[in-house]
């Protein structure tokens, strides 16, 4: 099994796009439409405001996520766009992304980490459940809809 490898990368740059795409299509294809409309602007993951992070294998980008502030009280951040691609799924990538985004938000003097995600993603669900993070009140673009689930954790 290769190494996994975690770099600091910009939300705009070219690998992280890519990946970002192909987490939208991926959530298209659960929910349709684009994946999701969350509005969401690359200067949000701009240290040290937010934080957005590529895993390779190989050399190959195959998993990515970031973290952006979230509220007014400078405490809390907002785990977004974490995705690994289909070929490198069950070798550890997305709980080595999800770790390094939880490390850099606390290096950067964040005490929680909260999410969305939807019920279509059970995988997702399963990794933050394993992760320690629990339920909390939906919030965000999609906290009316009846598929949304928000978690939260103290890091």
């Amino acid at each position: 099994m290769s190494e996994i490898e975690i770099r600091p990368d910009r939300f705009d740059s070219p690998q992280a796009q890519e990946l970002i795409r192909a987490a939208l299509a991926d959530l298209g294809r659960r929910y349709g439409g684009s994946g999701d409309d969350t509005p969401v602007d690359a200067a949000e993951f701009v240290p040290p405001h937010g934080a957005f992070l590529v895993a390779y294998l190989a050399g190959e980008p195959v998993g990515c996520g970031g973290w952006r502030s979230h509220g007014d009280d400078g405490e809390t951040a907002e785990l977004k766009r974490m995705y690994t691609s289909p070929q490198a799924r069950g070798r550890g990538v997305a709980r080595a992304v999800l770790a390094a985004v939880e490390r850099s938000a606390r290096e950067h003097g964040r005490k929680q980490l909260v999410l969305e995600c939807g019920d279509k993603q059970p995988e997702a669900i399963a990794l933050y459940h394993a992760a320690g993070y629990e339920r909390i009140p939906n919030f965000g673009f999609y906290r009316d809809y009846p598929s949304c689930l928000s978690f939260g954790r103290t890091l």
